[in-house]
């Protein structure tokens, strides 16, 4: 079974609701599709720390890889969040990204209003730092 593209959407936008941003305030949702067909989703945890905080992107990307070889690929990203213009993945987000994604990885930037901006990950992230790198 496939998750289409509005699939995806609903998933990221669900998972604002579950939100952890006391500090913030801040609700953003995500969600991702793996190569097998499989799609997850996670929320922004924050945590009085800061450096505890966990991005939604993450905590969907890791709840994937818990539960599935490593040689499976995203697909798709998606991440939700209120603002008018949408919110894109952090620098720390794009990094554990390209561990995980291929350069033609799509990554899509909604809110609930309807507003979607695409990117594919290489050009979001074009000179990721990867296992390649480190002669893996």
């Amino acid at each position: 079974m496939s998750t289409s593209k509005n699939n995806l959407n609903q998933m990221a936008l669900a998972n604002m609701a579950f939100s952890h941003s006391p500090y913030s305030n801040k609700k953003i949702g995500a969600s991702v599709l793996l190569s097998n067909g499989k799609s997850y989703s996670g929320c922004n945890i924050e945590n009085a720390s800061y450096g505890g905080t966990v991005c939604a992107e993450r905590v969907a990307i890791w709840k994937a890889y818990s539960e599935n070889l490593s040689e499976v690929k995203i697909q798709e990203v998606v991440v939700a969040s209120n603002e008018a213009s949408p919110w894109p993945p952090c620098g720390f987000c794009r990094q554990v990204m390209a561990e995980f994604c291929t350069p033609e990885t799509t990554v899509r930037l909604i809110n609930p209003a309807g507003l979607e901006i695409v990117f594919i990950f290489k050009n979001l992230f074009p000179e990721a730092f990867k296992p390649e790198h480190l002669n893996k």
